[in-house]
């Protein structure tokens, strides 16, 4: 019997291990000519390095005293550094402005650092939103002025761009007036275009932890009260529960109690347009010995109130803080949220549950 021949082994035919070589050679080439070509591309493209976008601003900030901001939807507005008060906003009576956001905003614009020019084409700068807003356009122009009204620096602001930096930062598409050369620029702050967001909103924080008591006074109806014996109790009680009265739900008490937490506003007045001899009145009373009083009235659909603070047994915190709320609160009238100013008019009513009406049987005739 003839012993059949061995299987070739490809390692041991030469043949295929040039066949090999060749295609490894093939696929090294291949890999070579396209890192060449990437790199001569990257050799002809043209490089961009970034700079600040305005380059002096950080020493001129000194001399800035007024920011004028315009949109199309909010209209134009100022924020002004009065010496004698600080920053303000002179379409809001001179009332304090948010200093916070301020230094955010002139920190911020020093510190803008250009990424990429954009488009140059005045046609196609509304896809970036950075039409003129006295034209009509979704722009926001911000300029910052010196006190003989001379600009420091000016730009319009447009949309945002996710830039992928994990510290807040966005890309922020803009232009220099009169230019129709774009940007994107690094940008750590947000183009505030509505002037009741620049508003200084530290009137008063009371948290709930520190309530003893609220009386209240209502516009029409009997005054009450609901209190708490210390700090510790969950929740408030009424103060001498109406004879054969229940409350509406257990915790109507404590709602009006914590009617002064989270205080906010959104637009503020002069006081003396208002009249308040007939509003409803809401103190508040701390464990700490502060004592705020809040007075509320209905105008339209708003809710408007007037706040004033004083302390109590001359504690010094407390005293500090009513001060505090005086220099903030006195003469100004703040509107209020809706929930907010329904929860201060709360009536005695609001609190029990209503009165059965009595079934009177008819009576039959024999």
């Amino acid at each position: 019997m003839t012993d059949s021949p061995a299987p070739t082994s490809h390692r041991a035919d030469p043949r295929l291990r040039l066949l090999g070589m060749l295609a490894a050679a093939a696929v090294l080439s291949l890999a070579l000519a396209v890192l060449a070509l990437r790199h001569q591309a990257a050799l002809l493209a043209p490089h961009y390095a970034p700079e600040t976008f305005f380059p002096d601003l950080s020493l001129k900030m000194r001399h800035v005293a007024r920011i004028h901001i315009a949109s199309r939807t909010n209209g134009a507005f100022d924020v002004t550094f009065v010496p004698d008060k600080g920053w303000v906003l002179p379409a809001m009576h001179d009332y304090p402005a948010d200093f916070k956001q301020v230094r955010t905003l002139l920190v911020g614009l020093a510190g803008l650092e250009t990424i990429q020019p954009e488009t140059a084409r005045a046609a196609w700068l509304h896809y970036l939103d950075l039409g003129e807003p006295a034209k009509g356009g979704k722009g926001v122009a911000i300029s910052l002025l010196d006190e003989k009204g001379r600009t420091i620096a000016a730009l319009v602001a447009g949309r945002t761009r996710n830039i992928g930096e994990t510290d807040g930062a966005e890309g922020l598409f803009v232009r220099r007036p009169g230019s129709d050369q774009s940007w994107l620029v690094r940008s750590v702050f947000e183009p505030k275009s509505d002037p009741n967001g620049w508003l200084d909103k530290t009137l008063l924080s009371v948290d709930r932890s520190r309530i003893e008591e609220t009386d209240v006074t209502p516009a029409s109806g009997p005054a009450y009260a609901v209190r708490r014996d210390k700090p510790g109790d969950p929740d408030f009680k009424l103060v001498n529960m109406p004879k054969g009265r229940q409350l509406a739900y257990p915790d109507a008490p404590s709602d009006v109690a914590a009617a002064i937490v989270g205080f906010s506003f959104d637009k503020v007045a002069p006081a003396s347009q208002f009249d308040f001899a007939g509003a409803t009145r809401v103190t508040t009373k701390t464990f700490d010995g502060l004592e705020v009083t809040v007075a509320v009235i209905k105008q339209g659909e708003d809710y408007w109130a007037i706040v004033s603070a004083e302390a109590l047994g001359g504690k010094t915190d407390a005293r500090r803080e009513a001060d505090a709320i005086g220099r903030h609160g006195d003469g100004w009238a703040y509107r209020i949220p809706v929930y907010k100013g329904a929860q201060f008019m709360t009536t005695l009513e609001n609190l029990l549950k209503p009165i059965e009406a009595k079934a009177h049987k008819a009576k039959r005739s024999p």
